[in-house]
């Protein structure tokens, strides 16, 4: 298997009214995103066992370098679907619901996730999830290419909040980032993973 990424699901310069240059997605998809891809490939021409598992296995199965890749690779995917040109306000239906059930508002959730993408130390994503468990929305935080997939929580929603995803555009001010963020939201995305 020769693993690849889904072209991006809107134009590079699409998210510039809003505030991700076109430059900025550039590198974070064709040098960071794809670089993850490259180097999976490599690693599988010449280990036939990973050549036949997909992403999803390999974060399920692998750990390491090998691990970070895919997880990357998963994470990115994820997270370029998470935005929209038409994104931002608020969400409706369900996920509003759910969201209401499990912080109390909107706008209680919206601080909480803001906080976990902002305060993050270092590099990694903040996530909305799904905890299989108690089957309650929850914010998370993983670090550097760690997934919630490894802890049976279902991903929602992410903002990736390595540097790579803002530093064109934002330099190091990750608050003025994460507030671009939440006008490009695709809120109707995440409703489908619930």
């Amino acid at each position: 298997m020769t693993f690849s990424i889904p072209p991006l699901p809107w134009a590079y310069d699409a998210l510039a009214a809003k505030g991700l240059s076109k430059e900025q997605v550039t590198y974070h998809y064709d040098k960071h995103h794809t670089g993850y891809v490259v180097k999976l490939n490599a690693a599988a021409e010449t280990n036939a066992e990973l050549a036949k598992k997909t992403v999803e296995e390999i974060i399920a199965t692998e750990k390491g370098p090998i691990f970070n890749l895919a997880a990357q690779i998963y994470n990115h995917t994820f997270y370029w679907n998470c935005l929209t040109p038409n994104g931002g306000g608020e969400p409706k239906g369900k996920l509003l619901e759910e969201i209401n059930g499990s912080f109390g508002s909107f706008d209680k959730f919206k601080e909480v996730f803001t906080a976990a993408s902002v305060g993050h130390f270092g590099s990694g994503w903040a996530w909305l999830v799904k905890d299989t468990a108690d089957n309650k929305l929850k914010v998370v935080q993983t670090h550097d290419a760690a997934t919630p997939l490894t802890d049976n929580l279902k991903p929602i929603l992410t903002c990736d909040v390595w540097e790579h995803a803002y530093y064109v555009d934002y330099r190091n001010d990750r608050a003025a980032y994460v507030k671009t963020y939440w006008n490009l939201v695709n809120w109707e995305f995440a409703e489908k993973n619930l």
